[in-house]
């Protein structure tokens, strides 16, 4: 029991900074547009963030630093793929492997060094229950955070009304235009905010659950899977956070694996999460296929399966909205 709870408790801290990547990444989407600096913002802020809680003594100023760093890459996705009509996608990869590049460059001399991390909290109550406790009682206050965001998003999103303006921003813009909606403003506000919970989970890696700073960090390719894991689920905040725990479970499972068998070599249990998560994802979206849809009308079972898993990514994501033009 105590070998579960105490998994558990890896698996939720490991979580954590996916699950903020890929809330940042789901609600810039559901807003239409795409953001793919994550990975490279991620590792920017990684080390912006520890940076300056080494320089400073303060974790918590060097986690604010990161998000901050999060909302500025964000910042440019907006000012360059909507305020100026560039490609989003072009825009999102060149920032990629300049935050990629430039905190590889600017945090060399911070390389392998000790610094603070964010303290670890006992939460009354919880603490001393059987499984619960060991579970949840004791952990980073950014996987309380991820946690306590996961359902509050879930909730915004779908049962008030800000959620309901936001959605129709991602579906139908214009529709929300002529209903009076400031579209382009919703969609800036929104990817703003996504690129900061995206650096705040970048600060989650560095200051909590891979503290310090080098090459390589731990957190390459983390923004990669975000992406995948907000398709995997289907722009959703519950089940995207159940994509990002799943993906912590199999890097929490490679470590036990690699413990039973030490004849293999350590780096195919590091490696094996990330094909093994984009096997998952093509199965989620197995449904599309024309030849699959053949199927659920020779077996009816299958479409019961199709309709439960399917995902449909925001009609309006990706593209253009400029009012003025149509004038």
């Amino acid at each position: 029991m105590d070998f579960l709870a105490l998994t558990l408790a890896g698996i939720l801290s490991a979580g954590a900074p996916i699950v903020l990547a890929t809330l940042g990444e789901t609600l810039t989407e559901r807003a239409g547009v795409i953001n793919l600096s994550l990975d490279g913002t991620i590792l920017l802020a990684a080390m912006t963030g520890f940076v300056l809680a080494l320089l400073s003594g303060n974790p918590w100023l060097g986690l604010l630093a990161s998000t901050a760093v999060g909302a500025t890459s964000a910042a440019a996705v907006a000012l360059l793929g909507l305020a100026l009509a560039r490609s989003q996608l072009a825009v999102g990869f060149i920032l990629t492997l300049l935050c990629r590049d430039l905190a590889y460059f600017l945090g060399h001399n911070y390389a392998r060094q000790l610094g603070p991390e964010l303290p670890v909290w006992s939460i009354p109550g919880i603490r001393d229950l059987p499984f619960v406790g060991p579970a949840l009682g004791y952990q980073s206050p950014v996987v309380y955070l991820s946690l306590l965001l996961t359902f509050f998003l879930w909730w915004w999103l779908f049962s008030t009304r800000a959620g309901l303006e936001l959605r129709a921003v991602g579906e139908q813009p214009w529709a929300a235009f002529t209903r009076g909606i400031r579209v382009q403003r919703l969609r800036i506000t929104y990817t703003l905010l996504g690129g900061a919970l995206v650096g705040m989970a970048g600060g989650a890696f560095s200051l909590a659950v891979k503290p310090g700073w080098g090459r390589p960090q731990g957190a390459e390719g983390a923004g990669w899977i975000a992406l995948a894991i907000v398709i995997f689920g289907g722009w959703h905040p519950l089940r995207a956070a159940l994509g990002a725990y799943l993906f912590a479970a199999l890097q929490v499972l490679g470590i036990h694996l690699q413990e039973l068998f030490p004849m293999l070599p350590a780096s195919l249990f590091q490696v094996a999460p990330f094909p093994v998560m984009i096997l998952t994802l093509l199965l989620v979206n197995v449904g599309t296929a024309n030849w699959f849809r053949d199927l659920t009308l020779r077996y009816p079972g299958l479409k019961k399966w199709l309709n439960r898993w399917q995902v449909t990514a925001p009609a309006a994501l990706g593209r253009d909205f400029r009012p003025e033009k149509e004038a």
